[in-house]
């Protein structure tokens, strides 16, 4: 009778340290999972951070001054130039719907320095000590010269006009663009794909983000 109780005593606490055992293996797994999902989670949320902070809102304008110095220096860039004036209602709906897409807002700050060029600025600006001015500053609806230049005189607005990494121009372009439209003209130039074909061609097989 004493042999059994032992033996009674001993399974008891041989059960007991399995149980034990097996309860410190599942609270050590299940410590690792919990951590393990603790990084993963982090690991998510420092992403998403990134993604959030890397992701501009809104076109980073320059001075025309400021990116023709930007590009005499690293990293050379195709200049864009957005040429309005303050009474063009289209120049306004262009800021308020085109350059506020936030597909056209990545490219074009990653691929161009783009300027916000008032047609009618008052001040004078030297570039390749060559001097510009408005001849009539005080006048209504007097064009700056730097303006006419780019436009080669034809007075039009809102007008975009592209120069190379060597800011010389490429092209200018016209009038109010929607985003869907505009996207393939931005990837046409900053790609140099106007060196290997034409307009209608490249515009035909474009394929994009932006959706109609």
């Amino acid at each position: 009778m004493k042999l059994k109780r032992m033996l009674i005593i001993y399974n008891s606490v041989a059960n007991e340290q399995e149980n034990f055992l097996f309860l410190q293996k599942t609270y050590n797994s299940m410590k690792k999972i919990s951590v393990l999902l603790l990084s993963i989670l982090m690991g998510i949320n420092v992403f998403s951070q990134k993604q959030t902070e890397t992701k501009a809102t809104a076109i980073k304008w320059y001075s025309f001054e400021e990116a023709i110095k930007l590009n005499k220096e690293y990293p050379k860039k195709k200049i864009f130039v957005d040429v309005y004036t303050e009474w063009c209602g289209w120049c306004k709906r262009m800021d308020a719907t085109t350059f506020s897409q936030p597909d056209i807002i990545e490219y074009m700050n990653a691929n161009y320095y783009a300027v916000k060029l008032d047609a009618e600025r008052k001040d004078s600006l030297i570039l390749d000590d060559k001097l510009f001015i408005n001849p009539n500053p005080t006048g209504n609806r007097s064009t700056h010269q730097i303006a006419e230049m780019l436009l080669n005189g034809r007075m039009s607005y809102p007008s975009y006009v592209f120069l190379d990494e060597m800011s010389r121009p490429i092209t200018v372009v016209p009038g109010f663009v929607e985003a869907s439209a505009f996207e393939p003209i931005l990837h046409y130039f900053a790609e140099n794909e106007y060196f290997k074909k034409s307009w209608e061609a490249y515009q035909k097989d474009f394929v994009g983000k932006i959706k109609k």
